[in-house]
């Protein structure tokens, strides 16, 4: 472990994912320490990034959540700074946070996505118009993660208090039509896609609460997809992947219509990092136990 050298595990940040960033960052701290690897916690918002330079960090391992960690920004930083750091790059790390043009780049390469508009705030929008569009849609806040910002909607009213609560995250907005169908992710390590989860929540879908406050999600892994969806579901998510130039690890999450149509949803390069989230679950199922999968992640950084 020594050829780590001193590792500095980001957490924390200033997004509105904070407190998950925490959980990850300790999660990923402890096992690093238990594998025996010179590491400490530093978190941007209680300390100037250049710090990192100034305690002598050899490589740094990016636990941070959503903004100013997820979006290529505190990549941007390491790569000035001349220190290597954990997953995707500048240009994968900003293409994935941004859903919009996430969903641009899929239909571009014309892999199955859902049917969306985009909302912006500055210009107004119609949204009785939207619904008779489209229906039932989902509406994101284009650069939030961890279900930030999200809700649905079927009618006029209930579009506009939605998009009305998304602006507070984002002037851009994504709306989407709704599936009705089964949620998935896809766990990446290096280039290999991991076994599929499924996700099952009686909530509606795989918001916040489901997926960090209540005890009533399930979770499938590997999922109970035939074999063909399996690798199916598998080979477009190493597809998507790479299209938005993400490395390293990840998770593609992606839903199932009730007629057996795969649609793909977003791209995590920072996904959750504790013990019982789903890249960690994904790995388990492969016999790769929490401190061999932070040990992995980091190694890409030699």
């Amino acid at each position: 472990m020594k050829q780590f050298g001193k590792v500095a595990v980001l957490l924390g940040g200033t997004s509105a994912e904070r407190e998950v960033s925490l959980n990850s960052g300790n999660a990923v701290l402890n096992a690093l320490i238990s594998a025996g690897v010179d590491a400490f916690a530093f978190d941007p918002a209680e300390r100037a990034l250049s710090e990192l330079k100034t305690v002598g960090v050899d490589r740094v391992f990016i636990a941070l959540h959503g903004r100013g960690g997820e979006d290529g920004t505190i990549q941007g930083a390491l790569e000035f700074m001349g220190i290597p750091y954990t997953g995707s790059g500048v240009l994968g790390s900003a293409l994935a946070m941004d859903k919009i043009r996430c969903k641009q780049l899929f239909q571009s390469a014309q892999l199955s996505t859902a049917a969306f508009t985009v909302v912006d705030a500055k210009v107004g929008f119609d949204a009785a118009s939207i619904i008779n569009e489209f229906g039932k849609v989902m509406v994101k806040p284009s650069h939030e993660g961890s279900s930030i910002g999200m809700a649905e909607a079927e009618t006029a009213e209930q579009l506009i208090d939605a998009l009305n609560d998304a602006f507070k995250y984002d002037d851009q907005v994504l709306v989407e039509q709704w599936i009705t169908g089964r949620e998935f992710t896809v766990a990446m390590l290096g280039n290999e896609a991991l076994p599929v989860i499924e996700m099952v929540t009686p909530r509606g879908f795989y918001d916040y609460e489901a997926k960090y406050k209540v005890n009533s999600t399930e979770y499938h892994c590997p999922s109970a997809l035939s074999d063909a969806h399996t690798q199916q579901l598998q080979i477009m998510a190493t597809h998507a992947f790479a299209l938005v130039d993400a490395q390293g690890w990840g998770r593609v999450d992606a839903m199932q219509d009730e007629n057996g149509q795969f649609y793909l949803l977003e791209v995590n390069t920072v996904p959750g990092m504790t013990e019982k989230s789903l890249v960690p679950m994904a790995a388990k199922a492969v016999g790769v136990t929490f401190e061999q999968l932070v040990v992995r992640i980091l190694e890409q950084t030699l």
